[in-house]
């Protein structure tokens, strides 16, 4: 019995003292492994001098430089129509009649009116020079004491009451003159000629159908005239791009339609006024119409057509650049105070984070360590950013992965580059 109690308790003193030497080794490496500095695999790329164009993309409809929508300002039902879709016209062609009987009854009424006007016009002055033949008589007897004072005041009254009614009679005459006028103009809106050589890009109205004028609505959108001679790219830019734009510069455009096909043009406007989407909501955009005129462009391109319009607003020959993802914003002392902190608490406590002002940063590698420089930037390409400052040709910038440049890196960072694989090596 006694053997048998000595031998359990040698093995629980045995057992214990594996459990109690495996959690040593387990603390002893775990103070060991966080004073070790981890060592962060890269990728680099040697910083060389290169040419940067500055590019503005935008998306938007391919239109006619010159067209005109063609309304209607007289309401009526169209009864000559001898153009369809497509049709080339010249200035001045017969495009649409709407039938004139109603405002032919109309001017007509309107001479009438104007000739019954003008008659009593002429009587109204026939009877004023009569009152005035009276006058004249009523004042030789007057001052010959024939007639008293009551008289001639009465002959005075007369004369000024028919000249008065003349002039009203004038009035009347110009105002049926008028109404005539705007009757005439009425008709001669029932036929509706080219304003300008063109083709018919849209027809939207048929033979018998009818139309609505403009006078007091916003009228029958006919058909739309466009000199398909020369197009432009109508495209929306967003408000912290336009600022970057220009008259003059030159873009380069595709469209959906010509699959890989590039055409170029030139920026002929840009609007004052923005147009906004979604006022007053979390998606609210503000953007600016951008005109560029195609300086080439294929037969088959018709309006209406979707496009991409990269606009290219400055380029530079021989700077330095980097890949746009090596650039990163930090904090420095942020970062300093950290790492002090860290060091203190061996990384298992938080720290308050200072408030500093952000630089941007890239990390240049030397003798397998990350050293952060700070760099003025300037514009920009989709792979490369201009570095104004702050590094020099020939040095090796790292260039990822992204969460080493935006998180791990810092200063003195122990690094392993990674050679980038070639995509058309075949592995052996």
């Amino acid at each position: 019995m006694e053997k048998t109690k000595r031998k359990k308790s040698k093995k629980k003193i045995i057992i214990l003292s594996i459990i109690g030497f495996i959690i040593l080794l387990i603390i002893l490496s775990n103070i060991f492994k966080g004073d070790k500095e981890p060592v962060i695999t890269v990728q680099t790329e040697t910083v060389e001098k290169r040419d940067i164009t500055q590019i503005v993309s935008a998306t938007g409809k391919i239109n006619p430089e010159y067209q005109v929508i063609i309304t209607p300002e007289v309401t009526g039902e169209i009864v000559e129509l001898p153009v369809k879709e497509g049709d080339s016209v010249k200035k001045g062609q017969l495009l649409i009649k709407i039938k004139p009987d109603t405002y032919i009854a109309q001017k007509d009424r309107a001479t009438a009116n104007l000739e019954s006007a003008k008659a009593t016009l002429r009587m109204k002055m026939a009877q004023l020079d009569l009152v005035k033949t009276d006058y004249i008589r009523t004042e030789k007897l007057y001052k010959s004491g024939i007639f008293n004072k009551q008289e001639m005041d009465n002959v005075k009254s007369n004369l000024a009451s028919t000249k008065a009614q003349l002039d009203a009679q004038k009035a009347i005459v110009q105002q049926a003159k008028a109404t005539l006028k705007e009757s005439m103009e009425s008709l001669y809106k029932t036929t509706i000629y080219s304003p300008m050589n063109g083709t018919i890009s849209k027809l939207n109205v048929e033979l018998g159908e009818r139309v609505l004028g403009s006078g007091f609505t916003q009228g029958t959108d006919i058909m739309t005239v466009a000199d398909l001679s020369k197009m432009e790219a109508e495209v929306e830019v967003d408000e912290n791009d336009v600022v970057l734009v220009s008259i003059g510069d030159k873009a380069k455009i595709t469209l959906d339609a010509f699959n890989n096909k590039v055409f170029t043009g030139v920026v002929a406007q840009i609007a004052n006024s923005a147009k906004t989407r979604g006022l007053g909501t979390q998606e609210e955009v503000v953007n600016f119409d951008v005109k560029i005129t195609l300086e080439d462009f294929d037969n088959k391109i018709r309006p209406g057509m979707s496009c991409n319009a990269d606009i290219e607003t400055e380029t530079k020959n021989n700077v330095l650049a980097v890949p746009i993802q090596s650039v990163t914003a930090r904090s420095e002392k942020q970062e300093q105070e950290e790492d002090k902190k860290k060091d203190e608490n061996f990384g298992t406590k938080r720290v308050k984070k200072k408030k500093s002002k952000p630089k941007e940063v890239v990390f240049i590698i030397e003798n397998n360590v990350a050293n952060m420089r700070e760099v003025k930037i300037g514009i920009s390409d989709d792979t490369y950013l201009e570095i104004r400052k702050g590094i020099k040709q020939g040095e090796k910038v790292v260039i990822g992965p992204y969460r080493a440049i935006s998180k791990e890196l810092k200063h003195d960072s122990k690094i392993i580059v990674k050679k980038k694989k070639d995509p058309f090596k075949k592995e052996k």
